[in-house]
């Protein structure tokens, strides 16, 4: 078993900074596909950023020019460094782990509000 666990949440005003990190634990074994999806309130879950273990990124659109993923495979910890934020941020930032199949974290609220 894989289990996640999230840290760096927060409130921010818009324009700030955030770091999130995930950490997971247990049978990890690559290659693996590790990340960040997020929900807002009222709305489907999406796809924020993406990392292989093999350093292969994919970024939604809306946070390409922003946000930036990275990971530490002796740490087995991805981190996202979150920049310019806006209000559309915010929203509960879930850590993802893909290996044959999908595990998830339990969240972390972003909240982006002046």
């Amino acid at each position: 078993q894989v289990q996640l666990v999230e840290s760096g949440g927060g409130l921010v005003q818009p324009g700030g900074s955030l770091r999130l990190s995930c950490t997971a634990s247990g049978s990890i074994f690559r290659p693996n596909t590790m990340g960040w999806y997020r929900q807002a309130s009222g709305k489907q879950r999406e796809l924020v950023a993406v990392i292989t273990s093999g350093g292969s990124t994919n970024y939604a659109d809306s946070v390409k020019d922003r946000f930036t993923i990275s990971r530490d495979n002796a740490k087995n910890t991805v981190y996202l460094q979150m920049i310019s934020l806006k209000p559309e941020d915010t929203a509960i930032y879930y850590c993802y782990y893909y290996r044959y199949f999908d595990i998830w974290g339990q969240g972390t609220q972003v909240t982006v509000s002046s």
